[in-house]
């Protein structure tokens, strides 16, 4: 594959990018280098310029004529390293021993400006050593699903990858039938999962996964290396994290649909938007991954498997924790305890906060969760209810009015009302500093699946890419109102509904 030209000379290209690629410098069991597979004729078709910037990309360099060949990966940047990562995992339960990167190409890493290291691959770029008989390919609609979601997960404040670029290749690739090929280039604190722990677990290869955990410390737990027990230290934090991420998942109805082992980021961070979405009328049981018959990731399951995938990562540091079986086996489930006090504070302080009573004082979280099961038998919309129950504190009787519509019977809110009313008058918040402060933790709006759908379908059957345009304007800031934009804060109607996510593999 061809080496890269500089592009102008403001010194703004490809290869001036300062590439620093540790993960290569791991054994070569780690992983397996190969270039990208090149495609026909790809065409950029979306650019994150406030992403290049944060992250310390110069613009100029994303607008150049070179790259589009580079992120649909005809072209390799010098100081760029590609390989692809190999992991295990537990997918649905059941043990898969190898998988591994089978259609992502990991170009290398850079340290931005807030000195976080982070990497960039391209998901989509061709068959790896990995790809378990699969073309390697992505297609428009789950590249576009991923691009959208993920950033909206950015707006919400939610731990998430990223989306850099979305490149259209020129091809067309067969699922059910034949769609347009593309290529997503994401960006992640890195790309290390449960399951590339588990992957040397399987392989009995203790010092494998001794350098991965030292690497994993080194890269994103330094304060744990100089803990007494740096291994334990770091599985308390892992559990810790995913704790808190899962429960900011289940305070915006987020699914994420398919919870594996290999989607289970060691640094806390969402990855994966596969057969994700967000829910409209409030369910706990709700499901809409067409993979998960069982509904074992269902949104009210969603924290007992974190737990579950971080037990399966404890399991790969038994022989660090401890020489002795016992003693190491004791230790990871005391780390692990971390969990649940790390799930419940987060989630139980943030939904006590999205009914304006941040201070979590006894009795908060219970009126809270009366709220919800209210809204689950009434089919009331998650996140219409809690954006129009912003306005309720300061006397909007229109708000108010709008918000009991949501009930199929109103009278069941009314009564949930006479219950809040009085205790939000307790602590002497002004009605206006509540309402702002409730604003501020619940969305206008998500990125719901009719309307994400509804882009898809322009993108694809007209290269139409304005609906995805417009949905992103308001996705990047979702607690404003954006006035103009009503229509996509409001949930399907029944013939708009899509009940169904798929993979996309």
């Amino acid at each position: 594959m061809d080496a890269i030209t500089p592009e102008s000379s403001s010194g703004a290209d490809w290869d001036s990018l300062p590439f620093d690629n540790s993960y290569a410098r791991l054994p070569k069991s780690f992983f397996t280098r190969l270039d990208p597979t090149p495609v026909a004729t790809p065409r950029l078709i979306k650019v994150n310029q406030r992403l290049a910037k944060a992250i310390g990309i110069d613009p100029e360099i994303l607008s150049g004529p070179k790259s589009a060949e580079i992120l649909a990966g005809n072209l390799v940047p010098q100081t760029a390293e590609p390989l692809a990562m190999v992991y295990a995992a537990h997918q649905f339960g059941n043990w898969v021993p190898r998988l591994g990167d089978g259609r992502a190409i990991l170009l290398g890493e850079i340290v931005g400006p807030d000195q976080i290291r982070r990497d960039i691959q391209l998901k989509g770029a061709g068959p790896t050593p990995y790809s378990r008989m699969g073309d390697g390919r992505a297609v428009l609609g789950p590249v576009m699903r991923e691009y959208i979601v993920s950033e909206a997960m950015a707006g919400l404040g939610i731990r998430t990858t990223r989306a850099l670029a979305m490149t259209m290749t020129g091809e067309m690739v067969m699922r059910e039938g034949p769609e347009p090929g593309a290529v997503l280039t994401r960006v992640a604190s890195s790309h290390i999962r449960v399951g590339t722990f588990q992957y040397f677990h399987g392989q009995r290869d203790a010092e494998a996964i001794r350098r991965l955990a030292n690497y994993v410390i080194d890269r994103h737990y330094p304060e744990a290396r100089d803990a007494a027990q740096p291994y334990r230290a770091l599985l308390e934090a892992v559990a810790g994290n995913t704790a808190e991420l899962v429960a900011s998942w289940m305070l915006v109805g987020f699914i994420h649909g398919v919870m594996n082992t290999d989607n289970t980021a060691i640094s806390g961070e969402t990855i994966d938007y596969g057969p994700c979405a967000f829910m409209d009328a409030f369910h706990p049981q709700t499901v809409f991954s067409s993979i998960d018959q069982s509904g074992r990731y269902g949104y009210d399951q969603q924290a007992s498997i974190g737990l579950w995938n971080i037990t399966r990562f404890a399991e790969t540091l038994l022989p660090l924790l401890d020489a002795d079986d016992e003693t190491a086996l004791a230790s990871a489930k005391q780390a692990l305890e971390v969990y649940w006090p790390r799930f419940e504070a987060a989630f139980h302080v943030g939904l006590c906060a999205k009914i304006g009573l941040p201070g979590g004082a006894k009795g908060d979280f219970d009126l809270a969760m009366d709220l919800l099961n209210r809204m689950a038998q009434q089919k009331a919309d998650f996140t219409l209810t809690f954006r129009r129950l912003c306005d309720a504190p300061a006397g909007d009787h229109a708000a108010k009015a709008m918000l009991r519509t949501l009930f199929e019977d109103p009278a069941v809110f009314d009564e949930w009302e006479g219950q809040w009313r009085p205790r939000i008058t307790m602590d002497g918040t002004d009605a206006i500093q509540r309402r702002r402060a409730m604003r501020a933790v619940n969305p206008a709006f998500i990125p719901r699946n009719h309307q994400v759908q509804r882009a898809i379908d322009f993108a694809t059957q007209a290269e139409d890419f304005q609906p995805m345009e417009d949905l992103l304007s308001v996705l990047v800031t979702p607690f404003e109102d954006h006035p103009g934009h009503e229509e996509l804060m409001l949930p399907a109607t029944a013939d708009q509904a899509v009940t169904q996510t798929f993979c996309g593999t």
